[in-house]
């Protein structure tokens, strides 16, 4: 459950409880099960989730008063992602839990949570009463998509629940995605293959042409990894050695470089007020 992280798009990772059930094909090879499984911290699937210590609760408050010192360092405010090894809107999942969690996210304001969620029929109802017409200004909210079926079941919730940022998650992507011109867009959207034991292949094709809609309808496209090198273009296509490969493309699992370049953009938070501005104008 470590606290800093070594995921790319955040600083930070949170986990309130943990605990969660697999609910489609995105979750087959989920890595916080395999985890549960060897720590013995807590048994997946329907058994009870497990609400984490009192002490590991205080993480976000030292985060929060460390806020002017990262801002300095970094030029931006850390990001915190909600939950690795559990998920904020599951059912089973004690409802003054979740009360608890988000009092600390309002006692946090200089942090941005990223809440990302494979349930995303649960968010509008088990949001706190006072989330308001915008939503919070240091919340993100995202689903997981790991394929075109996945998105278009979930991507309505983008136009029915109002966020500082929406985010999805391509990842793992086991089959293609395209987002078009009658879709809800996104702000952001983070691509990524599949790694470890039994991870299914990616294809070139499906990170370039969903890259291509993130460019064309103003989304901000962060490419994580290509998961395994056998999905990497500089071997697929390429057909360059193994060993050389490794050597040049050192980013993420399988490399993450496309087509020569790090693709790893992050929204602006004040692209959807803007956006909201402009429509009431």
């Amino acid at each position: 459950m470590a606290v800093n992280t070594g995921i790319e798009w955040t600083d930070h990772t949170f986990n309130p409880w943990t605990g969660c059930t697999n609910i489609s094909p995105g979750c087959d090879n989920c890595y916080a099960e395999a985890w549960s499984k060897r720590s013995g911290h807590v048994k997946w699937g329907n058994s009870p989730r497990k609400r984490t210590t009192e002490s590991y609760w205080k993480a976000p408050a030292i985060w929060q008063s460390k806020a002017a010192l990262f801002q300095s360092q970094h030029g931006r405010r850390q990001r915190v992602f909600c939950a690795s090894l559990a998920d904020v809107f599951d059912n089973q999942v004690d409802p003054s839990w979740r009360a608890d969690l988000f009092e600390v996210i309002r006692a946090t304001p200089s942090l941005d949570w990223q809440l990302l969620t494979k349930r995303p029929q649960n968010i509008r109802k088990m949001l706190p009463l006072d989330w308001g017409t915008e939503g919070y200004d240091n919340v993100w909210l995202g689903f997981t998509a790991e394929d075109q079926a996945r998105f278009d079941q979930r991507k309505k919730v983008i136009e029915q629940v109002p966020a500082a940022v929406w985010f999805v998650s391509y990842e793992p992507a086991i089959g293609s995605l395209r987002i078009s011109g009658g879709d809800p867009k996104p702000d952001w959207l983070i691509v990524g293959g599949e790694s470890g034991h039994g991870a299914r292949p990616m294809d070139s094709t499906w990170v370039r042409d969903v890259i291509s809609d993130c460019e064309a309808f103003s989304i901000a496209p962060f490419f994580k990894q290509w998961g395994a090198f056998g999905n990497n273009p500089l071997v697929s296509e390429s057909r360059m050695a193994l060993d050389e490969v490794k050597k040049i493309d050192v980013h993420g699992k399988g490399g993450g470089l496309l087509d020569g370049k790090i693709v790893r953009r992050f929204p602006s938070t004040l692209h959807r007020s803007q956006s909201k501005k402009t429509n009431a104008a």
